[in-house]
């Protein structure tokens, strides 16, 4: 094992991380359940969820989902990771989050609730990226839907090359 990997492997057990649906490694480290739960379409939430996040070298792509909740995403250690998000309306937008702010990466990040949704992790020196995210209202499995290559592709031809490398099969 290499140093870079080592090092992931510690960071993974040393925040208790597991794989995650779309890809990369997740933890929940917080719910709200000290407050009253929301009642959404979809049934009760709690009002706020929060997760680690960590993409790596070896798991270096988050697919292309959808959440119904809103993400605010906050950029921690590591390499810059890429977010490429779909509009309804099929329009594209591209951000990075990182630490070098004057060159336009950002610290935090709010994706709304019924946008498409990939990351990956940028080639760097350390080999992943880590971040967190707070959900509200909270994050629940039956909220979120995994892309299907086929249908996206359909709904936005135009983004067909990003729709095929950043889905699962």
């Amino acid at each position: 094992m290499n140093p870079s990997t080592t090092k992931i492997a510690d960071l993974i057990k040393s925040l208790e991380l597991e794989p995650h649906i779309e890809g990369g490694f997740f933890r929940r480290t917080y719910q709200s359940d000290d407050q009253n739960m929301i009642l959404t379409s979809a049934g009760q939430r709690h009002c706020m969820t929060s997760i680690f996040y960590l993409l790596t070298q070896d798991a270096p792509i988050g697919h292309f989902h959808l959440n119904r909740s809103d993400i605010v995403h906050y950029y921690h250690l590591g390499d810059p990771i890429q977010y490429t998000l779909i509009f309804p309306d099929g329009t594209l937008k591209t951000i990075v989050m990182g630490q070098d702010v004057l060159a336009g990466q950002c610290l935090q990040l709010h994706v709304p609730g019924g946008i498409w949704k990939a990351s990956q992790v940028m080639h760097g020196a350390a080999g992943f990226g880590l971040i967190s995210e707070a959900v509200t209202p909270g994050f629940d499995f039956a909220d979120m839907e995994m892309g299907d290559r086929q249908k996206l592709g359909q709904q936005f031809p135009e983004h067909w090359a990003l729709i095929e490398r950043l889905t699962r099969g």
